[in-house]
């Protein structure tokens, strides 16, 4: 096993802990002559909290590593720390985008307002049910007390007293891959570009009311103003979104997301599941957001308009653009008239991506109607779509109830309401074959110590829709029914509890899955906080999940439960304001029949140094694991440069070390770098397929300019 040092040869044991120890060294003095010299207090960099980390290492988890490239949570947070909202004026729909209030929350608040007036000081939210310290220090950030601004006066200043920004950011991984050194008349599977990874973005912001903007990509191994990108960058996107203009609500132009009711329908901006944050199961946000972000399937293109007048809210948007997809072709190669699949990866590096960028033609249009009366809101959703080549999947058991054709569209209800302590919501949806999806939910405020959650969901298997996120074990709402119980304990002022139970069933087969199934979730959360300064926490994760199980000798795929327990202990000590620290250990265990078991370890150290009126600040990790291999995989987020984020996965065995810095050049510009690199004991390659490098180590180098002007 690989926890157990006996499994190993002496020697190869040795040489192993003897590099890891060397490279324990190197971090400490390099952090040490980077942060010795420095003085002063206070916070600089951006980052989000804890629950924020645990959600979005889940959701890398579940999109089956998949990087999410959607930044706009991240901007959007940022600008409220730059511009925090009004807690006097800011309505239900405004302190939704804030994503760390519950509906209960949010309408204590403004019940409490309503009643008692303006609020005079942050202190005195207090005052407000269900709002103990721990949540104000959290939202504190984002928020301030103050008189109501005309909004005759904002509009007069919306296009002179915004703010300009130029954002660049390079990207690379200094070792040399494999698909980089293919010769192309040996292998035409290769990457067509360089191994740099390019972006620039400019944003105009007024406030929450008004910004536009444009933004360049380009992906490592993408070409560069040469071959099939001629033009430049490989993603171009462009958006203006204005709010709060007489009855318009949000005005999109460009570039936008489209959020509806509970995902089942269409959900495109950043949305997550199941964590130890148990009460945050309902999906809240506004129905049109802007989008400039690099990811570049999950948006639309064109135009959405909002209308709000009494307690009538009415959205419709239109969207036409190119997407990529794989177009069929015969034994001899010819072209057909048919799409088998759409590609998703955004990726456009090798000959194949190339060929598959901007193949279909899709055209979407849809909105919602909502009516709300007190607490209760109801609301009608559409979306319709059109492809200029029809999609056509492959023959196999699983594709059955797959998208097929060229026109498919989805329709719901849903609505919402709140009863004194009780948060109901739904959403009721079909296709436009008539199958069907429902979510439902409750948030019930027990006591002032005690929240629970629960969620139902029977979604067919027919059922099925583009850009959609709800609630589910599966990534998209389709083949599941399952149940979701949450509780939240705060026992005192330092211990909380936090846990789940999901249980699920899938009716119909999955990918790699052969037959219909049912898996089980638990996790349970204890966090110890007996100083402002120091938390502990420790949480245990145990899933049930069924797997295929390849084996010659059987006539039939049978299927296997795959057990997976997970135990996480994490530390963190504020020493003051300039110093904190922050350390993790985590065990992950596969006890798997008729497979060998596996283990993964990993534990990292964090430093972060931030002062206080001073032009530099800086974090460092170093970090040791191993596993058996990549079923026992482990994550772990990771700080990075402003306004992205690193969630990588770890597997065989190694160390890792990252340092990032940030530095104010003057009031206008700002210079932050990332510099991390990984060793794999014993490996002679690191990675597989066209990003496989030779050695055993792997180097990754980032560096990011801001200007404000």
């Amino acid at each position: 096993m690989v926890l157990n040092s006996n499994a190993y040869p002496q020697s190869t044991k040795h040489l192993r802990y003897r590099a890891f120890y060397q490279y324990v060294t190197f971090c400490i003095l390099l952090s040490a002559c980077i942060f010795l010299p420095l003085g002063s207090t206070g916070q600089i960099f951006e980052n989000p909290n804890r629950t924020i980390e645990q959600q979005l290492e889940n959701a890398t988890e579940k999109n089956n590593d998949t990087e999410i490239e959607d930044d706009e949570y991240v901007q959007r947070m940022v600008q409220f720390l730059k511009n925090p909202i009004n807690i006097n004026t800011a309505d239900e729909e405004m302190l939704k985008e804030l994503q760390l209030l519950t509906p209960i929350q949010i309408q204590n608040c403004i019940s409490y307002r309503n009643l008692l007036g303006k609020f005079i000081s942050v202190f005195e939210l207090q005052a407000i049910p269900k709002w103990d310290i721990e949540l104000i220090e959290k939202i504190k950030p984002y928020i301030i007390v103050s008189d109501a601004e005309g909004i005759i006066e904002v509009i007069n200043h919306r296009l002179k007293e915004g703010s300009h920004t130029l954002l660049t950011r390079l990207s690379q991984i200094l070792e040399p891959a494999k698909g980089y050194s293919i010769d192309s008349n040996a292998n035409s599977n290769y990457y067509l570009g360089s191994a740099l990874k390019l972006l620039l973005r400019y944003k105009y912001q007024f406030k929450n009311l008004l910004q536009y903007g444009a933004l360049a990509e380009k992906d490592a191994g993408e070409q560069f103003f040469k071959g099939k990108q001629k033009q430049g960058f490989d993603f171009y996107s462009v958006h203006f979104f204005a709010r709060n203009i007489g009855v318009i609500q949000s005005l999109a132009l460009g570039d936008f997301t489209v959020n509806l009711a509970q995902g089942l329908t269409q959900w495109q901006s950043l949305a997550f599941k199941k964590s130890a944050a148990v009460l945050n199961i309902k999906r809240e946000g506004s129905v049109l957001r802007p989008y400039n972000s690099v990811g570049e399937i999950n948006f639309h293109r064109g135009v959405g308009i909002t209308l709000s007048k009494k307690r009538v809210t009415t959205t419709v948007f239109l969207s036409n653009r190119k997407v990529d997809g794989n177009v069929a072709t015969d034994s001899i190669g010819i072209a057909l008239d048919y799409i088998s699949s759409l590609q998703t990866s955004g990726y456009h590096r090798t000959k194949s991506e190339t060929d598959d960028k901007g193949k279909e033609h899709q055209f979407t249009f849809g909105g919602n109607i909502s009516w709300r009366y007190k607490t209760l809101t109801l609301g009608l959703n559409t979306v319709q779509y059109k492809l200029a080549l029809p999609l056509q999947r492959d023959n196999v058991p699983y594709n059955i109830y797959a998208l097929q054709g060229s026109t498919f569209g989805n329709y719901s209800i849903d609505y919402s309401y709140t009863f004194k302590n009780v948060h109901f919501f739904g959403e009721a949806a079909v296709s436009n074959k008539w199958y069907n999806a429902f979510v439902n939910g409750l948030l019930i405020s027990v006591s002032a110590f005690a929240d629970m959650s629960l969620l139902y969901r029977n979604i067919s298997a027919g059922y099925q829709s583009l850009y959609s996120n709800a609630f589910t074990e599966n990534t998209l709402p389709t083949n599941e029914r399952g149940v979701y119980m949450g509780l939240s304990l705060h026992l005192n002022s330092h211990f909380s509890f936090n846990g789940y139970a999901d249980l699920y069933k899938f009716p119909w087969l999955k990918y790699n899955i052969d037959a219909p199934s049912s898996g089980a979730d638990y996790l349970f959360q204890v966090i110890y906080t007996p100083t402002k300064q120091i938390e502990l926490l420790s949480c245990l994760h145990t899933e049930n999940k069924a797997s295929n199980f390849i084996d010659n000798s059987f006539i039939l795929t049978p299927i296997i439960i795959q057990p997976k327990k997970s135990w996480r202990t994490q530390f963190i000590y504020k020493i003051n304001s300039t110093i904190n620290i922050k350390s993790r250990v985590e065990i992950v265990l596969i006890n798997q029949k008729k497979l060998q078991q596996e283990q993964g370890f990993l534990t990292y150290f964090d430093l972060s140094y931030q002062p206080y009126l001073r032009p530099y600040s800086a974090n460092f990790r170093v970090q040791y694991f191993e596993s058996d291999g990549y079923r026992s995989r482990l994550y772990a987020y990771e700080n990075d440069i402003l306004y992205n984020y690193t969630i990588p996965n770890f597997y065989e065995k190694g160390a890792r070390v990252y340092i990032n810095i940030k530095y104010n050049i003057n009031k206008s510009l700002t210079l932050w770098s990332k510099l991390a690199r990984s060793v794999y004991s014993g490996q002679t390659v690191v990675g597989s397929g066209l990003d496989e490098i030779k050695g055993n180590v792997k180097t990754e180098f980032r560096v990011q300019l801001l200007y404000k002007f």
